[in-house]
C-alpha cells in the first residue's frame, strides 16, 4: 500500500471544508500518513494529526461563531489579535510538540522580513498553527526569532510539495479557496483589501499548481460557491461540501493507493 499525503490549504471559514473531507476519508477507511497545512488547513491538520476526534474539531471550530472572537487591539499592524483562536487550539492541544503528534505534520507561514516561506516541523504545534493562520490586515503580525510572521497563504496556499518531500507516495491537495468569484456587493475597505489580496494570491496559487502538477495526484476544490472567508455562519455548510468532495473522490484515491 502506498503512503498518502494530504496538503490542506488556506481558506478561513471556507477551510472548515477540510473537516468534512477528513470525515469522508475516515468513513471510507482512509487515513493519511502525512499532513501539511496552511492557515485554516494548518489548524485543522494540526488537531487531526494530534489525534483529536473530528467531532471535537468540529465543535471547537463552531466556537468561532462567538461574538468575542474578534476583539480589537491597540497594537499596530492589524485590527485584532489571535488570542481567541490560540485559546481554542490550546484547549485541544495544550503544549503538544511536533515530535508528539500521531501523524507527521508540518505547516507554513510567511516571514515579512525575509519575504520567504517558513516551514514549521518542530517545537510548539499551537505556536506554528497560529503563525500559519495569522491573516494580514485582520491580525497583528507575530514576532518570533527575528521574524514577523503572517499567514502562509501569501506565498504557499496549498503546501503540496512539502507533503511530497515528507515522503508521501500519493499527494492529495485540497484547495478550499479555489477560483472564488468576487462576492461583496458593497464591500468595506477591509473586505476590498482582502478581495484584492485574493486576486493576487489566486494567480500565485495557479502558478504553483502548474509548477507542481507532476507531483500532485489529486488537486481537489470543494464546491463552496461564493462563500466568503469570513462567513462563519456557513461553517457547517463548508463541512458538508468537504464531505461530498471526499465521497466523490474516494474510489479514485483508493485506487491510487493500491
Amino acid at each position: 500500500m502506498k503512503t498518502l499525503g494530504l496538503a490542506l490549504g488556506a481558506g478561513a471559514a471556507r477551510g472548515a471544508a477540510h473537516i468534512g473531507f477528513l470525515r469522508g476519508l475516515e468513513e471510507g477507511g482512509i487515513k493519511p500518513d502525512f499532513i501539511t497545512g496552511c492557515s485554516m488547513g494548518a489548524i485543522v491538520g494540526a488537531a487531526y494529526a494530534a489525534g483529536v476526534p473530528l467531532s471535537e474539531i468540529q465543535r471547537q471550530i463552531d466556537r468561532l461563531h462567538l461574538v468575542e472572537f474578534f476583539r480589537p487591539t491597540v497594537k499596530r499592524g492589524g485590527l485584532f489579535t489571535m488570542k481567541k483562536i490560540r485559546k481554542i487550539l490550546k484547549d485541544s492541544l495544550g503544549d503538544l510538540q511536533f515530535s508528539e503528534l500521531k501523524i507527521p505534520f508540518q505547516c507554513v507561514a510567511t516571514d515579512m522580513i525575509s519575504r520567504q516561506l517558513v516551514c514549521f516541523s518542530e517545537g510548539s504545534v499551537v505556536d506554528a498553527a497560529i503563525a500559519s493562520a495569522n491573516v494580514p490586515f485582520l491580525f497583528v503580525p507575530i514576532e518570533r526569532s527575528g521574524m514577523k510572521l503572517i499567514d502562509g497563504y501569501i506565498l504557499e496556499r496549498v503546501p503540496a510539495r512539502l507533503v511530497k518531500d515528507m515522503g508521501a507516495d500519493v499527494v492529495v491537495a485540497v484547495d478550499a479557496l479555489g477560483a472564488r468569484p468576487f462576492s461583496s456587493k458593497d464591500p468595506t475597505a477591509l473586505q476590498m483589501a482582502l478581495e484584492i489580496m485574493d486576486i493576487l494570491e489566486c494567480e500565485r496559487a495557479e502558478r504553483r499548481k502548474q509548477e507542481n502538477r507532476e507531483l500532485i495526484d489529486f488537486w481537489l476544490e470543494p464546491d463552496l460557491g461564493n462563500m466568503g472567508q469570513t462567513e462563519l455562519k456557513k461553517i457547517r455548510f463548508a463541512c458538508e461540501r468537504g464531505y461530498a468532495l471526499a465521497q466523490d473522490n474516494l474510489k479514485k484515491i483508493k485506487k491510487a493507493l493500491k
